[in-house]
């Protein structure tokens, strides 16, 4: 979502190079570019016009510390401001002793509300140690409760289901009373949406607010919507007091100025955002992360937490092993390939390296199209296929594939032989280099956390979830 914003605020950044000092001409050229690339991203302009002005105060007259050049203060001055517009801080659910706590949900219609719903309620099971309950009171919008239905047991979450009560109140009151019996500490409040804002809507939404005395208020915003989603937040957060907001498709193509203007213009925090479709691709924001790779800085410590959920600490120190013994096999690799789907597309891994690192270790910083990206992942699920048209003693002793093997092997996953050749040709040429980078020490700090989840290459922390027990 970010990615235009990111080129143009780089390329007015880089303008710096090469100064002995800042001056203030050189800050109004860096600003005049930040302002229009702010405006661009569908910022808002009350938002931009605050940053420029924050961001020049602060440059101008400032003498360049003997450890920072003019280009990375100016960096450094615009990254705090991103935060800062950003939020601040990371915000978590604020839950108290009470039980159950609840949680609503609210938002226009089409926001992706109750999928929103479901995902919070597989985030809080599995990252907060909750036990939630799902109920919606969306009675208007025809099958809505079934959806959730539908959610709860895809996600495997309980819901509450009283297809004989038609009013909100008593759905609400129901429910509630069934948490509290039955000790579920969250109680998730689909609530009704519609197309726009309407007196209606709101009296019911406070009608539900007094009832239940809510922890948290959570606006879904479309992301895609742009300054629609910020002016819509805000419209709830007058009427009815929001505690946060939810942005969703934050993997498309959008240009990211709901998630820059919301905090500025509500006052309310951007707590969680959703990245994909499925009902674990909801995550936590995190207003450091997002300005890091705005700026080019990566996300490292997502990607590690990432690496630490799916990897298994274990086969990764075995697979260390066999790279510097010269025993890691195209099993492994097929292995490998399977840890490196949980992670995420190629392209997003990427993403999230820092572009220094990625010229430390590969010389430059790639740009990948989304047509590379593409055809990067269709690659992947060619090799997968090969490999897995072997049979288990050729996947282990790749010597053994001679023509006629190859000729099955290329028949069998419907491939060409050159396809197989040139697959085989890799995975021996990336075993020489994984083995030297093993026995020389290079996979040490990070390139170990994240080389040990995608190739075996080392242990992924101290907090790495251990899916098998040490034997």
């Amino acid at each position: 979502m970010f990615d235009a914003l990111s080129d143009k605020l780089k390329k007015a950044l880089k303008n710096l190079r090469g100064q002995d000092q800042l001056t203030a001409e050189h800050i109004d050229i860096a600003m005049r570019e930040i302002r229009i690339a702010l405006l661009e991203a569908d910022v808002n302009f009350k938002v931009v016009k605050q940053f420029v002005e924050t961001v020049k105060e602060k440059a101008i007259g400032q003498k360049v510390l003997e450890s920072l050049s003019p280009e990375q203060q100016v960096v450094k001055l615009v990254y705090d401001e991103l935060v800062e517009i950003l939020g601040g801080s990371s915000s978590r659910l604020v839950f108290t002793q009470r039980s159950p706590n609840v949680v609503m949900i609210v938002g226009l219609q089409g926001s992706g509300k109750t999928t929103s719903t479901g995902k919070l309620a597989k985030f809080l099971a599995k990252n907060q140690s909750r036990h939630p309950l799902l109920v919606s009171v969306d009675v208007y919008r025809p099958a809505a409760r079934d959806q959730l239905a539908v959610i709860a047991k895809d996600i495997g979450q309980p819901i509450f289901e009283a297809p004989e009560l038609n009013d909100p109140l008593e759905i609400c009151r129901a429910a509630y009373k069934h948490a509290q019996q039955l000790g579920y500490d969250t109680l998730m409040v689909d609530t009704a949406g519609r197309l726009h804002i309407d007196d209606q809507l709101m009296e019911e939404l406070s009608n539900i607010k007094r009832e239940l005395v809510p922890v948290e208020i959570l606006f879904v915003a479309d992301a895609m919507t742009g300054q629609d989603a910020v002016k819509s937040a805000s419209e709830f957060h007058n009427r009815i007091g929001i505690t946060g907001v939810i942005l969703t498709k934050m993997d498309g193509d959008a240009r990211g100025g709901a998630a820059l203007s919301v905090k500025v213009v509500t006052g309310q925090p951007v707590k969680f955002v959703g990245v994909g479709e499925k009902y674990d691709a909801l995550d936590a924001f995190f207003p450091d992360r997002v300005a890091q790779r705005i700026l080019g800085m990566g996300d490292v410590l997502t990607l590690i937490e990432k690496v630490q959920q799916e990897v298994d600490e274990d086969e990764a120190m075995a697979l260390q092993q066999k790279m510097m013994e010269d025993r890691f096999t195209l099993e492994d690799y097929r292995m490998q390939l399977k840890q490196m789907e949980k992670l995420g597309s190629v392209d997003k891994l990427l993403k999230m390296l820092p572009e220094g690192m990625m010229r430390s270790l590969m010389g430059f910083v790639p740009k990948i199209t989304t047509d590379q990206a593409d055809q990067m992942q269709r690659k992947l699920k060619m090799t997968e296929a090969v490999i897995n048209s072997m049979t288990i003693k050729e996947r282990n002793n790749h010597h053994i594939i001679d023509a006629p093997r190859r000729r099955r092997i290329a028949k069998g996953s419907g491939t060409t032989i050159k396809q197989v050749n040139d697959l085989i040709d890799e995975y021996i040429q990336m075993r020489k280099i994984m083995r030297s980078m093993t026995r020389g020490g290079l996979l040490g700090g990070f390139g170990g956390k994240l080389l040990g989840g995608m190739f075996g290459g080392g242990r992924t922390g101290g907090t790495a979830r251990k899916k098998k027990k040490r034997r």
